[in-house]
């Protein structure tokens, strides 16, 4: 008999997933998936932090297993042949998110550029065949069509995160994938970037190469991309094709995500929001002491917390575990919303907008206003490289919310305390964060900056930023503070809504 010609979407891998379900220890992520990808498809993955998009990408790329059942979860279909799991196929699956990103820094794998991308042409981690006079012709044409072809001969770990993410898509073109998969691939990426990628998404547009790509934003929704899915705590609420219906329906979504609380949401809707930190029977000990015992809660989107006691009691080092400076004792747990095993802490922390007096101590006098503002676009302390034309701008922007745009060329060595207190304010917005973990923020401040920055803050959560605050006076509360917790040597007195009529105390008269 003779054998029928594959059709052309056959030299690519289609995807059905059947009731997958997912669990990480003892929480399960992924629940009831239902999905199919097939070759010529272009999908986007839209979801809430914490949503599962990442674990669901993993699971595609076979990076994660499925929770066992009666039946096969996945089923991959190549050419003529089917695959209950992706190990017969794994190398044909390309997938670039912050994770494997973050590896070459872990691992201080800081080769050439074009080695990096070599190693999609051989597919392995690092270098390891002779680069020939082939691979580069052929590195040289990758580069090209992100136009990136200056970074040639730059080490790794030289560039910004931005040109990392860009070698790295390189890299997963070079590999020839069947499938690819994009986990946020236009985070940390400015304006020039993001059209480059989205310039070579486009050119792999013109085959029937399937993708999927994970945003939070519509506006990274390529307009050639051809389906949605969308998913929400752990479970797809929607998919198909990527119809005006479609693009409306995630619309919706995306307000939900980000539309968070104002001033005239009641605490009742503000307390229905998805856990972003959670703390489990939370012990903490620095130096071989004890400076925390038993603490349990759930921080919620949109929440603000009031954090206070008496010095000692141990707020600051609750504010530190939030934020990961300090661990969790064995019999302890504390969970944040996203990260799940292997991902960075710094994925979180670029989330957040931290401000606590050992941060300010900490930093070289030396360094000027605007790098000490930028670092916060990275969670560091200081910079590796130069500031680039785009991150300049969100500094500038950052540096005028606080009023201090005028300080931006001077050392940090010539400015008064309450002139550093607004610069660390602007470290902690330049990444609009949609968390604020602010430790006696407005400690050694006059009225009127205190006020103004106050104000500030109470913009911020009321645009829907979740809060985290300690103070030790009842007029620093924001107007919207929902939940309190009281330490006193180390244990909750008190954890739960607030009980005062907070942010309603007038400033004391200068």
């Amino acid at each position: 008999m003779v054998q029928s010609r594959p059709r052309s979407g056959a030299r690519f891998i289609e995807v059905e997933l059947r009731r997958v379900r997912l669990k990480l220890g003892v929480r399960m992520v992924l629940r009831g998936i239902d999905w199919h990808i097939r070759p010529g498809q272009r999908w986007v993955l839209m979801g809430p932090n914490g949503a599962g998009k990442t674990q669901l990408l993993k699971l595609l790329a076979g990076d994660v297993w499925p929770t066992p059942s009666r039946t096969a979860p996945r089923r991959y279909r190549y050419g003529l042949e089917s695959f209950d799991d992706p190990y017969g196929i794994k190398e044909e699956l390309a997938y670039v998110g912050a994770e494997r990103q973050d590896r070459y820094e872990h691992y201080e794998w800081n080769h050439r550029v074009e080695l990096v991308v070599a190693t999609g042409l051989h597919r392995t981690d690092i270098p390891l065949a002779p680069f020939s006079a082939q691979d580069r012709r052929q590195v040289a044409r990758v580069l090209s069509q992100f136009h990136i072809e200056s970074l040639a001969h730059r080490g790794f770990l030289t560039l910004s995160y931005g040109e990392r993410r860009l070698v790295l898509l390189a890299r997963a073109l070079a590999w020839r994938p069947k499938l690819l998969l994009l986990d946020e691939p236009f985070s940390g990426l400015d304006g020039d970037n993001r059209e480059r990628v989205l310039h070579g998404l486009r050119r792999l547009s013109r085959s029937a190469l399937p993708w999927v790509l994970s945003t939070h934003r519509l506006q990274d929704v390529p307009a050639f991309a051809t389906h949605l899915c969308q998913i929400q705590a752990g479970r797809i609420i929607a998919h198909g094709a990527l119809t005006a219906r479609w693009r409306r329906a995630a619309r919706r979504l995306l307000a939900a995500e980000v539309g968070g609380a104002h001033a005239g949401q009641s605490a009742r809707a503000r307390r229905s929001g998805a856990a972003v930190i959670s703390l489990r029977r939370a012990s903490i000990w620095r130096e071989g002491a004890p400076v925390l015992r038993n603490i349990s809660l759930d921080v919620r989107v949109a929440e603000c917390w009031l954090v206070h006691g008496a010095n000692g009691s141990g707020k600051s080092s609750f504010m530190q575990t939030l934020y990961g400076e300090l661990g969790v004792a064995v019999g302890g747990a504390i969970l944040r919303a996203g990260m799940e095993s292997g991902v960075p802490l710094q994925s979180f922390q670029r989330r957040v907008g931290f401000i606590a007096p050992e941060l300010q101590a900490i930093y070289p006098r030396h360094l000027p206003v605007a790098d000490m503002v930028a670092s916060g676009l990275h969670a560091s302390v200081g910079l590796n490289e130069s500031v680039r034309a785009g991150e300049r701008r969100r500094v500038l922007r950052a540096l005028r919310r606080v009023g201090a745009a005028a300080l931006a060329a001077r050392a940090l060595r010539s400015l008064s305390y309450g002139q550093m207190r607004r610069i660390l304010f602007a470290r902690a917005l330049v990444n609009e964060p949609d968390i604020l973990l602010l430790d006696e923020p407005y400690a050694g401040l006059d009225a009127r900056t205190r006020a103004a920055l106050r104000s500030l803050v109470e913009r911020t959560i009321a645009a829907g930023a979740t809060a985290v605050m300690t103070t030790h006076h009842i007029d620093e509360w924001p107007a919207q503070v929902t939940h309190e917790l009281e330490l006193a040597r180390g244990r909750a007195v008190y954890c739960g809504p607030v009980r005062r009529a907070a942010g309603r105390a007038r400033e004391p008269r200068a």
